[in-house]
């Protein structure tokens, strides 16, 4: 009698097993597609907007965004592939810049102003990475900060 209970319950587990497999088959496959559709349907167009370019001594950050201030797109010489000092270079400014607009392109980017801010090499030839991408740039503006009283002087030594 024990084999007799024993089989049952044997042939019952594969049935319970089987059918959730099934299912949750059937909910990912359903599922997968989704995710892609809302994505697209949600990409929007953006035909002008700003470009920020950060130029520092030692990395240069550009990015672009919409009118409302945000982000669609951005790209730095490190992002670019470029290593240590090199990063500071102007061709690895361009890069940057080029590699960022063309990130923008499938938003339909296609004029801007540029914001323009630090004193690193790489501050113009980011601006013609951003023309050679065909990015028609209306206007350009300096916003680096400048102190105007310069910074705290030390205290004054005593021996």
């Amino acid at each position: 009698m024990a084999e007799d209970t024993k089989a049952p319950a044997k042939e019952e587990t594969p049935k319970k097993e089987g059918a959730p497999k099934a299912e949750k088959a059937k909910k990912d496959i359903l599922a997968a597609p989704a995710p892609r559709t809302v994505r697209r349907s949600k990409r929007k167009t953006v035909t002008s907007g700003r470009i920020y370019i950060r130029a520092g001594f030692n990395n240069t950050i550009v990015t672009i965004a919409d009118n409302d201030g945000n982000t669609l797109a951005w790209s730095t010489s490190g992002a670019a592939g470029f290593k240590g000092s090199k990063k500071s270079t102007p061709y690895a400014a361009q890069m940057a810049a080029e590699g960022a607009a063309e990130k923008a392109r499938a938003f339909g980017f296609e004029k801007a102003d540029v914001f323009v801010s630090g004193v690193g090499h790489g501050r113009e030839q980011a601006l013609r990475g951003l023309i050679a991408q065909g990015i028609s740039v209306q206007k350009i503006e300096d916003v680096t900060p400048i102190p105007h009283n310069g910074c705290r002087q030390p205290r004054v030594r005593r021996n």
